[in-house]
């Protein structure tokens, strides 16, 4: 009997699901994270949900965890010091960056541009060049190099990026830099541009490398630490992470190139509503993970999952692929105010966070959040777990009172603007990545997780008009979740850049062979039968003279079928889609990706056992809450004791471990055969 275990490292709390792989059946544990070291909350939660399990730490086949160790890397400016080499005469590449300025219209007056994360002292040039037909034009002066890495060794650099003009194209001279950095640098980790980005436009390139190579030694030296202490705790399974585009890659993958894992933590929460979606027959899906301090909001088509080519962290923003995740600083620690000037209520985007926290908690807060508001209006009941955890309703009413004093309005009527008002900012985000991106939301089921996402999803439903609204199975560890039921994913891509009327069927194929080739090599090399790989195939085009590209899948019976012209046609269909306009301009052909997967781990969903349609063995208790204007009678049920097919009208509260599911007034919830909570409309007459 083989187990595999998720493990998802958030800024309060640790989540942990133990998967049998045999028979669907799962545990779920939170504990509190230990930011000084997150090893040790996460073997404290092994620990504790093996023991709740039976099993033995041996027993777990697979480790797969999210992380954002490399995350808080970059956004505590906590990276490697980078030493740089690049080609003669580009020195400032980093400097010159992008002519980006953020924010609207004309921009910010005063933007003060980010410090580049390879400094211009650490950063030296090398003799000799590649052309961009990838001949030499000059060979590498190795006497040259040495001499650099001698002054960047006495600089003290902590990481080394070789980044070289034309690299995509031929490698060598930087792969020879890395052999004499081997000799020179003796345990200082190398990052090679072309390997880690083999595409053209050096920028990118370069800050792509340097962004891996900041962020290694950190990401090294946690990876190594977690292996040994779960090795020592008689954990011998294989020990994946999470990538941002919703993949897994080997440990030891993720120490050469972590800046495929920037994005982790929330690409688990996608990879968990993939999950459910395909048991729960839902298949176009906006996914809400509200956390304490921000929202994520995603887009799953056909359960298709929207991937960028871009992973953004705070102002860095580095070529790898992600999915398509938005955040909003939206949560239930989100702080309510009246500013002196307006007098018109805001929320967020400053948080209470774990310490102080929300009122309620009763952990030292002050300052009226979110989750007060849920408080006061009964959405979150005192009593929560027959009393295991009680919340101070007194002190949220307290705190919550200022802001009614400050608008001269009534306590309900505060709180409730508070909830609409956050409501609103999840609504702005999910409408970023569905109506701005051509997609009817009527079209899409909206699931809320995250420990407060089944609070708001029943109100952000209606909003978007998208239904049902779900509250999934374990919402406040679905990320967790995403994170034991994804597989092994790789890709590669390399720049081709050529008008499509110059381009034949022959070019592509071959090209995109040899990559099929390389990154089924990569997986095998981790451990996955080649038996179990699927190869899928993405090729960028734009109208020549454009800045940007759209991605489009192919294959070679589609190549074969349709030819090159079958692919611009569906380029021109999609590109009207995004745009609404085409171009009578010629078509370029720009980069060719391939990514190999392994195969998706068929685990089982549990099904529950049958009901009648009456809740009534799960009911805990009758209960007041304010909703739509006046106060209203409402029931509270307890989840675990739910049964299929069990039918709750609103509105209605239901509590479990990790979450509390809110059915609003003329709404009504339906319990399906695995134990989501469907919510949809109340039908007339």
């Amino acid at each position: 009997m083989g187990y595999r275990l998720g493990v998802d490292v958030g800024g309060t709390f640790t989540d942990l699901l133990l998967f049998n792989d045999d028979d669907g059946s799962f545990w779920r544990h939170k504990t509190p994270s230990t930011p000084h070291d997150s090893s040790e909350g996460i073997l404290n939660g092994v620990e504790a949900i093996t023991a709740q399990a039976g099993v033995s730490a041996s027993q777990i086949e697979f480790f797969l965890h999210g992380t954002t160790v490399a995350t808080n890397a970059v956004l505590e400016g906590k990276g490697a010091k980078v030493g740089l080499i690049v080609t003669e005469g580009y020195r400032d590449i980093m400097q010159i960056a992008r002519s980006f300025v953020p924010g609207g219209l004309a921009a910010w007056i005063v933007w003060p541009k980010p410090q580049p994360l390879a400094a211009l002292e650490d950063t030296l040039e090398v003799p000799g060049r590649i052309g961009a037909d990838g001949a030499e034009v000059r060979p590498l002066d190795e006497e040259a190099v040495r001499t650099a890495l001698r002054k960047l060794k006495s600089q003290d650099i902590e990481a080394l990026t070789v980044s070289l003009i034309n690299a995509y194209v031929d490698g060598s001279h930087e792969v020879r830099i890395g052999e004499i950095a081997a000799e020179e640098l003796p345990g200082i980790p190398v990052s090679l541009s072309h390997e880690v980005l083999p595409e053209m436009q050096e920028y990118e390139r370069t800050l792509s490398t340097v962004a891996n190579a900041a962020v290694r030694p950190v990401v090294s030296k946690y990876i190594s630490n977690l292996r040994d202490r779960l090795e020592d705790e008689g954990l011998k399974g294989r020990l994946s992470l999470l990538r941002s585009d919703g993949g897994l890659m080997s440990s030891q993958k993720a120490e050469e190139h972590p800046v495929n894992i920037l994005m982790s933590g929330p690409a688990g929460g996608v990879t968990g509503a993939l999950w459910v979606g395909k048991n729960a027959g839902i298949k176009n899906i906006l996914t809400l993970d509200v956390g304490g301090t921000s929202t994520d909001v995603a887009l799953i088509e056909g359960l298709e999952p929207r991937r960028q080519r871009t992973t953004e962290v705070g102002h860095l923003s580095v070529r790898a692929s992600a999915l398509d995740v938005k955040t909003v600083g939206a949560g239930g620690g989100s702080i309510a105010h009246v500013p002196e000037l307006t007098k018109a209520l805001r929320v967020g985007p400053e948080s209470a966070g774990a310490v102080p926290g929300p009122v309620a908690y009763n952990k030292g807060g002050e300052l009226p959040t979110v989750t007060d508001a849920n408080v006061v209006l009964g959405y979150l009941p005192e009593d929560l777990l027959g009393g295991s955890f009680k919340l101070d309703r007194e002190g949220a009413k307290k705190a919550v009172q200022t802001i009614a004093d400050a608008l001269g309005i009534g306590l309900m009527e505060a709180a409730r603007g508070i909830i609409d008002i956050v409501n609103e900012n999840m609504f702005g985000a999910l409408r970023m990545i569905s109506v701005q991106q051509g997609y009817d939301p009527r079209e899409f089921a909206v699931m809320g997780f995250g420990g407060a996402g089944p609070l708001h999803v029943n109100a952000v439903a209606k909003l978007m008009d998208s239904w049902p609204a779900v509250s999934p199975v374990s919402p406040g560890v679905l990320c967790a979740l995403g994170d034991a039921t994804t597989r092994m994913r790789t890709e590669t891509a390399r720049s081709f850049s050529k008008l499509a009327r110059e381009t034949s069927v022959s070019d592509l194929t071959a090209l995109l062979d040899e990559m099929k080739q390389q990154t089924r090599s990569e997986l095998i090399s981790d451990g996955v039968p080649e038996a179990d790989i699927t190869s899928e195939f993405e090729v960028d085009i734009r109208y020549a003279g454009q800045a940007f590209e759209v991605p489009l899948t192919i294959d070679n019976d589609i190549l074969n079928k349709d030819g090159i012209e079958g692919i611009l046609a569906r380029f021109d269909e999609e590109h009207r889609r995004l745009f609404t306009f085409n171009m009578d301009t010629p078509h370029e052909i720009v980069n060719l990706r391939a990514v190999a997967l392994g195969q998706a781990p068929a685990l089982p969903a549990a099904e529950l056992e049958k009901g009648d349609g009456d809740p009534s063995a799960a009911k805990i208790s009758d209960h007041k809450l304010w909703m739509d204007g006046a106060e209203r009678d409402a029931v509270i049920y307890d989840r675990a004791r739910l049964r299929q097919g069990d039918i709750i009208p609103g509105p209605a509260i239901i509590t479990e471990m990790d979450s509390t599911t809110l059915v609003e007034n003329g709404c009504v919830a339906e319990v399906d055969k695995v134990g989501n909570i469907l919510i949809n409309l109340e039908k007339e007459g």
